[in-house]
């Protein structure tokens, strides 16, 4: 997603923090309204700040420029971590790179990127930008390894136009090779549809998150923000509702939950000509347990910055949705969460516009790595930004 960039005056600078938080306990959220029975729910992890690493901005890295990263993985076939750029080819062609981040209980050591590649089309050529006006264009926003194969999966936006004159672009979740080259698509849910009617998913909140489950046999997909169909997009006083999939490897819908999202955390500056954007940016599941899920939300306020919360949510006991034509006025049971998280009570040089995540690897006593990365959308006021928490599950 591409956030506003009218944004805090001034940043950390580069820097290393290797420190060590108290841990911050899940807690119950009560923001969302809930409908239904109430089911009992495995959830309630907790997390520690391990530590940050902010890399060079603009970094120039074997012909690109790296930035805009919006999704992270691990490797487990090299240990390495791939990261997925939402430059929509306007400073270089889409693509994604691959690093070596050194993590442990002490922080995050270092990030030394490795390699980069783009993204090819069916017939091997790179994607062009929107400007070039043939609709085909791609806005992308998460990568996952797959863990049978070790190839790339990946998930852009498409575009749904602001005019009648522009083309109308599909979203999608794309299989790559690990140079980037094209092994075909996941066919997505019928509701995940750009439109030009008041249907569909909205601009810029379409295909955000993508995570594989149950080893590698369920692919659990997030649109960031409700469907028109669904429901107004979060006020000050109300929260809102956003479509989580889960699907086999084939395509087959295996079913679709409503996850609730949080209300505005603050009025937006009145001076201001951008509204607040709030949103799923990053959805992971868990290795144990395919219905449980981390879920990233990520909101931004003119005025006030970011805010960036971590959530522990399970599908157990939700409504399927699937066949749920609109979420508006319906009783259902949402996908039930608990706060893991809130960054501004992390102890971070800097809360910014993180995007992505991925496991890292498992910590002494049970805990496990959880490595983030921030979206600098390539802003001269914004920072990209690696994050390491320790996690530790119920």
């Amino acid at each position: 997603m591409k956030s506003s960039l009218f944004r805090r005056a001034s940043l950390a600078a580069l820097v290393l923090v290797a420190t060590v938080a108290p841990a911050v306990a899940a807690q119950s959220d009560g923001a969302a309204a809930r409908t239904g029975t109430a089911v009992k729910s495995r959830i309630g992890a907790q997390a520690r700040l391990l530590g940050e690493k902010i890399v060079p901005h603009k970094l120039a890295f074997e012909g690109t420029t790296v930035g805009g990263l919006s999704g992270l993985d691990r490797n487990p076939c090299t240990g390495e971590y791939v990261a997925i750029s939402d430059d929509r080819s306007v400073l270089q062609p889409a693509r994604f790179y691959t690093a070596r981040i050194a993590v442990d209980g002490a922080g995050v050591h270092s990030v030394d990127f490795t390699g980069t590649h783009p993204f090819r089309q069916p017939d091997g050529s790179v994607y062009p930008p929107a400007s070039a006006g043939d609709g085909k264009a791609v806005d992308p926003e998460e990568v996952r390894v797959d863990p049978r194969s070790c190839r790339y999966w990946w998930a852009q936006e498409g575009d749904r136009p602001k005019s009648a004159g522009e083309p109308l672009i599909q979203p999608s979740i794309q299989f790559a090779g690990r140079h980037g080259a094209y092994r075909g698509q996941l066919p997505l849910p019928a509701d995940y549809e750009n439109t030009m009617t008041d249907r569909g998913l909205r601009r810029n909140k379409a295909v955000e998150a993508i995570t594989f489950g149950d080893r590698g046999r369920v692919l659990t997909s997030a649109v960031e923000g409700p469907l028109l169909q669904d429901g107004p997009e979060p006020t000050l006083e109300h929260g809102a509702l956003v479509r989580v999939t889960q699907q086999s490897r084939r395509g087959d819908v295996l079913g679709q939950f409503a996850y609730p999202l949080e209300k505005i955390f603050a009025a937006s500056d009145p001076t201001s000509p951008w509204g607040p954007d709030t949103g799923v940016s990053s959805i992971l599941a868990f290795p144990d347990d395919p219905s449980r899920y981390l879920v990233l939300e990520r909101s931004w306020v003119a005025g006030s910055g970011y805010k960036i919360r971590l959530y522990d949510a399970t599908t157990r006991g939700a409504t399927d949705v699937r066949n749920v034509d609109s979420l508006a006025g319906q009783r259902i049971q949402p996908m039930r969460k608990k706060l893991v998280a809130d960054f501004d009570d992390l102890g971070l040089s800097t809360v910014d516009n993180t995007e992505g995540m991925t496991w890292g690897p498992a910590l002494r006593g049970g805990e496990r790595s959880l490595v983030l990365v921030s979206d600098d959308n390539f802003a001269d006021d914004a920072v990209t930004q690696f994050v390491a928490l320790g996690i530790r599950s119920r």
